[in-house]
């Protein structure tokens, strides 16, 4: 493997067989863009199972245990009830054994997932990886409702995920996926046009909402050298577009998106089937490290916005940010003014370790997936 930049040092490499003893020092995290990601679950207090019976529950690990074989087990898919949570489980579900944890329930669910309506900081959270024989986790249930307060966006993003990695060392699960995004990169003037692995995450430098998604990030890559035995994915995808409810896509759905004068930078899109078959690659033993996954290709925003069948509305870019935040307060948009730098800026990345070790190949054209984006558009319009 070649050497890597000082400056990056503290990142794990995708590459298999990395030894724990090449682990470097700690660095305090940088956070992550919201595009990508789905409209987030309503809170909830209430603690339901709605399931079937689970099977006999195994003995607590005590030490000294081998991690058991990855293809043993069920895959507890958190923020299950998401739009990627519910293709991953529909997928899964043919082969696997799915168990899901979210705060909503799960109306529609086939008969053999098993679904805990749950609070995963919940003791209850720790009874399922008892009783449920966990082979591998992917982590889906992140938090990004800029409108609820930090503190509870903190709460659910980090604090629950410690739990679920306190929960995956204590009972030597075999592999873990976390579903994190390009943006933690950050869009920014001089960001080379195609972004690695070994980039810096400087997603948060201007977006104060994102710092606790870089995180959960750097908490994944430090779980990763803590817990060799245990296989680490990281999966960054680019924009997330589809039926799905995030800021890229509600962005695109619109008539008339806002665009800011004088710039139009190069974008990058992917289906949400092919981040579920993205993730599903990751789960495929052996598979370890910090993959980017991007879509068919790049084009600027303003071709992009055109070829969703919207008319783009350019402003200012001094009369933008006040424009967005007008109708953010006024709950017109779901686009907040911090993530103006994504109108602005590049934010690209280089997915050629996902093809050469996943063996990822995106399957949906831009017309092909633009084509879902303007469906929905229809539907709601």
């Amino acid at each position: 493997m070649p050497n890597r930049p000082a400056t990056n040092r503290n990142k794990p490499s995708a590459r298999r067989g990395r030894h724990p003893s090449e682990r470097p020092s700690a660095r305090v995290p940088v956070a992550r863009g919201v595009f990508g990601y789905e409209s987030d679950p309503p809170p909830s207090t209430t603690t339901v199972t709605a399931s079937p019976a689970p099977p006999p529950a195994r003995p607590e690990p005590t030490t000294g245990t081998r991690a058991r074989p990855s293809t043993e087990g069920a895959v507890l898919v958190t923020g299950i009830c998401g739009r990627l949570g519910k293709l991953l489980a529909r997928e899964l579900h043919r082969t696997d054994r799915v168990v899901g944890v979210d705060r909503r329930p799960f109306d529609d669910r086939p008969k053999d997932i098993v679904h805990h309506q749950i609070d995963m900081r919940r003791k209850k959270m720790k009874d399922i990886f008892r009783t449920q024989n966990i082979r591998a986790v992917v982590h889906l249930g992140v938090l990004h409702d800029l409108r609820r307060s930090e503190r509870d966006r903190h709460s659910w993003n980090i604090v629950g995920f410690q739990k679920l990695l306190d929960y995956m060392s204590q009972y030597e699960v075999p592999k873990l996926v976390v579903l994190s995004g390009a943006n933690v990169y950050g869009p920014q003037p001089n960001n080379p046009q195609f972004l690695t692995e070994d980039a810096p995450l400087l997603g948060a430098q201007h977006f104060g909402g994102m710092r606790d998604l870089v995180e959960l990030d750097m908490l994944a890559q430090s779980f990763f050298w803590k817990h060799p035995k245990t296989e680490t994915v990281v999966l960054r995808p680019c924009h997330i577009v589809g039926r799905v409810h995030n800021a890229a896509s509600n962005y695109l759905r619109l008539d008339r998106p806002v665009m800011v004068m004088g710039f139009d930078p190069m974008m990058q899109v992917v289906h949400e089937k092919d981040v579920v078959q993205a993730i599903q690659r990751a789960l495929r033993p052996g598979v370890r490290g910090i993959f980017n996954i991007r879509g068919p290709g790049e084009m600027p925003l303003s071709h992009l916005v055109k070829r969703a069948g919207s008319t783009p509305r350019i402003i200012p870019s001094p009369l933008a940010k006040v424009a967005i935040d007008q109708l953010w307060k006024l709950r017109l948009t779901s686009f907040p003014a911090q993530e103006l730098d994504h109108l602005r800026y590049v934010c690209m990345v280089d997915d050629s370790r996902a093809r050469d070790e996943l063996g990822y190949e995106p399957t949906y054209s831009i017309d092909r997936l633009l084509k879902d984006v303007r469906r929905l558009r229809y539907q709601l319009g």
